[in-house]
């Protein structure tokens, strides 16, 4: 028992002293949107900001008073209306009648083999003319002058694909303890510092902003290759990267703000269909990611307290790192880095949320996700 103790300690150690560093690194070398100057309307090819809105009537009017605010001079917003039963539709047409910038499609049905979003953003792509576009949500807020500093860092590094890392609002102690250890956990699981370099397999995409060349996204197959995908952000910068374009990450700080979901039981029950999904379905590997994550983040800090000699040694290693990691990672998020010392209660709500999805998706036999049902085997045939 104890040659088994000191191994696994070992190898938790050298997980953080291998993959927590070079991960941190990486990190530490993405580009910061604030450090690019804004791109001159002769640089500023035509852009097309789609997004798809189902029930957001909460959300919807502060992001879009911000969307029509953006100083870009050859910009669109092609916004579809997925089947909303609140006032959405109202509050996005009157919208486009005060802006000649905005256009809105209404999705009244979903056809067979398509999940809500992806069909919305397919509908706005097709109605679109950018030879850029920039996927976003409906509850994105942007600074005036985020989109020609990103088109700035894009033209410089001669991207085909650009996401930020966005400001996430939090309010409150257990929101911040579980949105700060996403970011942890979001780091580890996708080094984002790994995405720039072409021979590196890792991709990232986020929801709240990925501007991509309309060359790369119709050559990728468009959102008839996510027609089933949950995690369509994830898979849409998997397949842009797979079919060779160029991609990279950014930080926007508060050039790009989102909202997420509003509380702790929100977090935990809107995430619900993403968790499991982002193991592919996939009860093994969902399980050695509920392992993986309880033991390289919760046991070292029993290891510290109660541990003895060299798992007392390998624990403090990689308590010192992880906390070192998670400061960065909550400096970024503009939080305090005290923060870092939540680490295990943060890793142990991640993974009671990975838990609950994968057992929720196999006992209901699939997701629920805009009030409308999907077969797990017709999730699986659809991933990408």
């Amino acid at each position: 028992m104890h040659a088994f103790s000191l191994a696994l300690f070992e190898f938790i150690a050298l997980f953080w002293l291998t993959h927590g560093l070079r991960v941190a690194f990486g990190a530490m070398r993405l580009p910061w949107l604030k450090d690019f100057g804004p791109a001159p309307d002769a640089d500023c090819p035509r852009i097309s900001v789609l997004f798809a809105a189902r029930d957001e009537e909460e959300k919807l009017p502060a992001a879009l008073a911000t969307l029509m605010e953006i100083d870009y001079p050859n910009l669109e917003v092609v916004a579809a209306d997925d089947r909303s039963q609140d006032a959405t539709a109202r509050i996005l047409d009157e919208f486009a009648g005060k802006y000649s910038r905005l256009r809105v499609i209404h999705v009244t049905e979903l056809p067979a083999g398509w999940l809500g979003k992806p069909h919305a953003l397919q509908k706005a792509y097709e109605a679109s003319t950018g030879e850029w576009l920039l996927f976003t949500d409906a509850d994105v807020r942007f600074r005036p002058d985020a989109l020609r500093r990103a088109v700035a860092l894009t033209k410089q590094r001669k991207l085909d694909h650009f996401t930020l890392l966005t400001d996430v609002e939090m309010s409150g102690f257990w929101e911040t303890v579980l949105l700060t250890f996403f970011g942890v956990a979001f780091h580890l699981g996708n080094n984002p510092g790994g995405v720039h370099d072409p021979g590196s397999s890792a991709y990232v995409g986020v929801g709240a902003f990925q501007l991509t060349s309309r060359t790369a996204y119709e050559a990728s197959g468009t959102h008839r290759r996510l027609a089933m995908e949950v995690v369509d952000d994830m898979k849409l910068a998997k397949m842009i990267r797979q079919a060779g374009f160029r991609s990279a990450v950014g930080v926007s700080e508060e050039a790009v703000v989102v909202r997420w979901h509003a509380g702790l039981g929100n977090l935990i029950h809107g995430t619900t269909k993403n968790f499991f999904a982002a193991f592919g379905y996939d009860l093994a590997f969902a399980l050695v990611g509920f392992m993986g994550m309880f033991t390289v983040n919760v046991l070292p800090f029993f290891g510290v307290v109660f541990g003895g000699g060299w798992v007392r040694l390998f624990s403090a290693v990689a308590v010192a790192i992880a906390l070192c990691f998670h400061a960065g990672v909550d400096v970024v998020m503009r939080v305090s880095p005290l923060y870092a010392l939540t680490q295990p209660l943060g890793a142990l709500l991640f993974c009671y949320m990975l838990l609950r999805s994968t057992v929720v998706t196999l006992w209901q036999g699939g997701i629920v996700w805009r009030d409308t049902f999907y077969p797990l085997e017709e999730l699986k045939r659809g991933l990408v």
